[in-house]
């Protein structure tokens, strides 16, 4: 180093001695940390947040690191602190910190992804407040108030004791407001403000304090097995992942709840992570069935910031003892946390597709791994993945293999639709079954993965079709909207009464969604409630529930539905399923799909004979031969699930080996093949001669063109993990340096479950 050099260094060394230094990580795209000079009084902690000031404007950005040794010589002071106490602990910064090195994505970004939406924008921690009369509402004479008798009431209960809102809407009803606001009017109350302090064990936050806890259910051999297996585990010092594999319908929830009661009685909290938002209310009912006397409460993004925020504090506070939420779920900071579940653990939904692109199973893995805390993993089609760490012995391996009482599992058998009549995708022999298990008093559930009336709306006499012109791709019709909807940009039209290229007025459809299903079986079955739930049947506030409780009241019904119905619904009285049109998965050149449809099958099939009755599962299919379905109907998940490994394991896939996908977009496809091909010279140029790592691409994504941008992609490979992320830490300064136009975006998906 040249001597100029060097004497500069110990020059900035020797005044950051004199000056309180932050690293801060700001809600960027940049993989860079910021030095802020701290000219407060006190410095503060790592996991604060602080207002910085950024080129022309201020931002919030997050403490990560104090007591800096900068090599800048001028820097920026904070403008404000924003907490007093850290929002993040120092594990939850190391988990995070983890997480952005493993799935090679901006620090900042991660951490910011941690916190709910309220506290990212840099929102005050919420306070209570307090009323209480002053001097003057002391020395007001009570016949003062004689023709406001409530407001009379409210004031010599704010003389004796200082109230909160809650106390105060307890004695007054909803009109406590309009009430106090008339004390505050006539200057006759005092307030203050102060941080909430959640109490350990969360009293005053439990949703039925001093309810006795509902009896327990006797248990099966299999289940009473298993919850004395995993509350072992759950003593060890350094205990592994339990995957609780047991068939739909085997009663996985109660084994769930059994298990924790020790955690929760010793003073821990319970972290519950389940796929989708629609689950959360049924299972956050179960648990407050069973568990009246804890606090428990649901996280998800269906919840309004506020309520968001005020979940997420009181986990941490340890006012909470069970949180229950979906994916981002996992980063919930808990104070005494002393075990995680995972729902579903094989679902798909687990993983991030947009954005911080992670694993939120691996994540809750990885963050009970670092606390030595248990880990339960429960599905009735576990995947490939667990399974393979229970084949290695890395996860402890329960199963249930049978259903609780009399229930047995439902009789499945293969129908060839090739030579039978069809209405809308429904065979003539599944119509006459529907209509035998109506009449008999059942329900009926029919599965398509296929929203909207048809996916094809077109003219016969030119053969226009309704196409998306930003995708380059077919419009779903959705006949209840009048409108053609892309499912892939969301951007839809207007139907026409006529064809647009040849003005025919007889426009027709092709190929059958859940409205064309459910217009159908109206007809059919006239006196017969149909239900149709999808995301468009759902979409406003309340409208599941309300359809699913017309449901459970177990009245003859016929459900028609996409994957929202195959996870974690329990109808008693659903005794026949029709699984229509899985040609399609048996094909795909993604070498996921058959896991996902052996999953998707037997979830759907799990929902019939699930009360006393036998059920039964009717699956169409053009392809009454195909190995996976005969192996799924006479060998069960589980063999298949082998001979998958196998397969998977000839061809180095996951979890035989690591893959890493690049994705690239851009306005103009030229640009965004160009960009990539520089990607992967980087890349090429960062391989060891002898590394075994293949580089697969640049191709175009399957979607190639998404909302008028055109995506392409580039697939990395290797059969060893640290081979994979070594390439990716030695070429990523270069990565950073290329020169991107034509608006590219890229991304780096580690272990990616979605190449579409």
């Amino acid at each position: 180093m040249p001597l100029n050099d060097q004497g500069k260094q110990n020059q900035n060394s020797q005044n950051n001695k004199t000056r309180n230094i932050v690293r801060v990580a700001i809600q960027r795209p940049i993989f860079k940390l910021l030095d802020y000079s701290c000219d407060f009084v006190k410095t503060p902690s790592s996991g604060c947040r602080v207002r910085i000031p950024l080129g022309n404007s201020s931002v919030i950005g997050l403490v990560v690191e104090t007591g800096v040794n900068s090599e800048l010589d001028h820097l920026k002071s904070l403008i404000e602190i924003l907490d007093v106490h850290p929002l993040l602990d120092e594990a939850m910064l190391e988990l995070l910190k983890w997480a952005s090195d493993y799935y090679h994505y901006p620090f900042g970004e991660v951490l910011f992804h941690a916190l709910p939406n309220a506290l990212r924008k840099g929102k005050a921690l919420p306070k209570i407040r307090f009323w209480r009369a002053n001097s003057a509402g002391f020395a007001l004479p009570e016949k003062e108030l004689k023709r406001a008798p409530k407001q009379l009431a409210m004031l010599k209960q704010l003389k004796n004791a200082e109230q909160d809102a809650i106390q105060l809407q307890q004695a007054f009803g909803d009109g406590w407001r309009r009430i106090l606001k008339q004390l505050e009017k006539k200057a006759l109350l005092k307030t203050r403000e102060v941080e909430p302090v959640y109490s350990e064990n969360g009293s005053g936050q439990r949703s039925a304090a001093g309810m006795p806890a509902k009896g327990k259910l006797t248990l099966t051999g299999e289940q009473q097995h298993s919850v004395e297996q995993i509350t072992e585990c759950f003593q060890e010092s350094r205990p592994k992942p339990v995957l609780l594999h047991g068939v739909t319908g085997s009663g996985k929830t109660e084994v769930y709840l059994q298990s924790i009661e020790s955690l929760l009685e010793a003073g821990k909290q319970v972290l519950v992570l389940v796929p989708e938002i629609g689950l959360t209310p049924q299972i956050l009912f179960r648990f407050q069935e069973h568990f009246p006397q804890y606090s428990i409460a649901s996280l998800h993004s269906g919840l309004a910031d506020n309520a968001r925020m005020a979940v997420w504090l009181g986990a941490k506070a340890g006012a909470i003892d069970i949180v229950i939420g979906t994916r981002s779920a996992v980063f919930t900071p808990m104070k005494n946390l002393g075990a995680i579940l995972i729902d579903e653990e094989h679902d798909a939904s687990f993983k991030q597709q947009e954005g911080f692109l992670y694993q939120g199973r691996d994540m809750a893995i990885k963050r009970a791994y670092d606390a030595s805390i248990p880990v339960l993993l429960g599905s009735a089609t576990p995947s490939l993945e667990s399974l393979h760490n229970a084949l290695r012995q890395r996860y402890r391996y329960l199963r249930l293999a049978s259903r609780p009482g009399v229930r047995e599992a439902p009789e499945m058998i293969l129908q060839d639709t090739r030579a039978l009549p069809l209405e809308a995708g429904v065979s003539s022999l599944l119509m006459d079954e529907i209509r035998q298990h109506i009449h008999a008093g059942n329900q009926v559930m029919l599965f398509l993965n296929r929203r909207g009336f048809a996916p094809i709306l077109m003219c016969p006499a030119c053969g226009w079709n309704a196409h998306c012109q930003r995708c380059d791709l077919g419009m779903t019709y959705h006949a209840a909207a009048q409108k053609v909807i892309c499912h892939h940009c969301g951007v839809e039209h207007a139907v026409k009464p006529t064809c647009p290229d040849c003005g025919n007025d007889r426009l027709t459809t092709q190929g059958q969604g859940t409205e064309r299903i459910e217009q159908v079986l109206k007809s059919h079955f006239p006196t017969t409630p149909v239900i149709r739930i999808d995301r468009d049947s759902t979409s406003r506030k309340g409208s599941l529930e309300k359809k699913l409780h017309q449901v459970h009241g177990g009245e003859p019904v016929i459900l028609i539905g996409t994957q929202m119905l195959t996870k974690g619904h329990d109808f008693s009285g659903l005794t026949l399923v029709g699984i229509l049109d899985v040609d399609q998965a048996l094909f795909s050149m993604d070498y996921r799909a058959q896991e996902r449809l052996a999953q998707q099958v037997l979830q759907v099939a799990g929902r019939a004979g699930r009360g006393e009755k036998k059920g039964r599962v009717v699956l169409q299919t053009s392809q009454p031969e195909h190995p996976l379905l005969l192996s799924l109907l006479s060998q069960g998940y589980y063999q298949t699930a082998l001979q998958m490994l196998n397969e998977r394991r000839q061809w180095r896939y996951p979890p035989y080996g690591s893959q890493a996908l690049i994705r690239v977009s851009a306005n103009k496809a030229e640009a965004g093949l160009v960009f990539l091909n520089k990607f992967r010279s980087v890349l090429q140029s960062c391989l060891e001669e002898d590394a075994s790592i293949e580089l697969l691409g640049p191709m175009p994504s399957p979607l190639s063109k998404k909302a008028n941008r055109y995506r392409f992609q580039l697939l990395i490979g290797s059969p060893h993990r640290p081979l994979l992320h070594q390439l990716l830490d030695k070429a990523m300064p270069d990565l950073l340096r290329i020169r991107k136009t034509g608006g590219v975006r890229w991304a780096i998906d580690v272990d990616p479950t979605d190449f579409l």
